[in-house]
């Protein structure tokens, strides 16, 4: 991941702090995204597939390719805001070296020219290892680490102690679909088993239940905030079914959803296109950190 830098919340004015991706190149060398902190972040309140990609330039082999724009949702008031990146700036023309091999090298310079297109979500990393990994992801809020929360005073919660899980490998959000497989993939590695995915195709105007031993899990695809009935509902679904609820939005969530959450105690994730799920609240926060296991004790 980049370093971290602090993003200004336009609707509640606190500061997050956030880090870009940092995504693998054809040619193997790390990419992210230029963010331009000298413009404000925008607050995403209509999300479209077409808009969600941003041109980035590889620094080493010039190359041109399409990146998840960076998004941000507010640890505070919950509100999503997409920040804004620096454009891509016209390739300088190669300028051939001088000598007899000259023209053999102006003809290598053209086979090296930018090309454009959405990256393959399952590109290899430079090592060969499979797609870019990611960690646990840690909330922008200051004191809040990997290996556990930080309590008031600042000291480590031994409760949030996250227990040793392989790297969480995110794969790219273009469709429904891939939201809701995503949010399975995630449920997963937290240590859910059998977790199942509906036999038909999602529909992006409707959430999708997930389900497996002990959980029930609610995931909105769609570009609304989740709103105070959905939270509820997947509440009641979760005490019906004596199990664990758990709401997944790519849109992030309303102001009376977050409030009502926290009362019940559900945990809150918000995905953006890059497929790495967030936390959104001390729930989320503490599924994290104990896993499944944790969740039925």
């Amino acid at each position: 991941m980049a370093e971290a830098v602090p993003v200004r919340c336009p609707a509640c004015l606190r500061e997050n702090d956030y880090a870009a991706p940092v995504f693998p190149c054809a040619c193997g060398s790390p990419v992210n995204p230029p963010l331009d902190l000298s413009a404000p972040p925008l607050p995403l309140t209509h999300r479209t597939w077409s808009e969600g990609w941003v041109a980035v330039r590889c620094t080493i082999c010039r190359r041109v390719s399409e990146w998840p724009h960076p998004e941000l949702g507010c640890v505070s008031c919950g509100t999503v805001v997409r920040i804004p990146v620096h454009p891509v700036e016209p390739a300088e023309p190669p300028v051939p070296p001088s000598g007899p091999m000259g023209s053999m090298g102006a003809m290598g310079a053209m086979g090296s020219a930018p090309q454009f297109g959405v990256p393959d979500s399952a590109a290899p990393r430079s090592d060969g290892r499979g797609p870019l990994a990611h960690g646990p992801h840690v909330r922008g809020e200051a004191g809040h680490a990997a290996d556990g929360r930080r309590d008031a005073a600042g000291g480590a919660n031994p409760r949030a102690a996250a227990p040793r899980r392989p790297a969480f490998r995110p794969v790219t959000i273009r469709t429904a679909r891939d939201a809701v497989a995503t949010a399975a993939l995630y449920l997963r590695w937290l240590g859910f088993q059998d977790v199942r995915l509906p036999d038909t195709r999602p529909v992006p105007s409707a959430a999708v239940d997930l389900r497996a031993p002990g959980l029930v899990a609610q995931v909105d695809p769609t570009t609304a905030p989740a709103g105070l009935r959905a939270v509820e509902c997947v509440w009641l679904n979760g005490l019906t079914a004596s199990a664990t609820s758990v709401y997944f939005a790519l849109a992030g969530y309303t102001q009376d959803a977050r409030s009502r959450a926290d009362e019940l105690g559900i945990p809150l994730f918000v995905m953006d296109l890059t497929g790495m799920p967030q936390p959104l609240n001390d729930p989320a926060d503490e599924l994290v950190g104990a896993g499944a296991q944790g969740s039925e004790a």
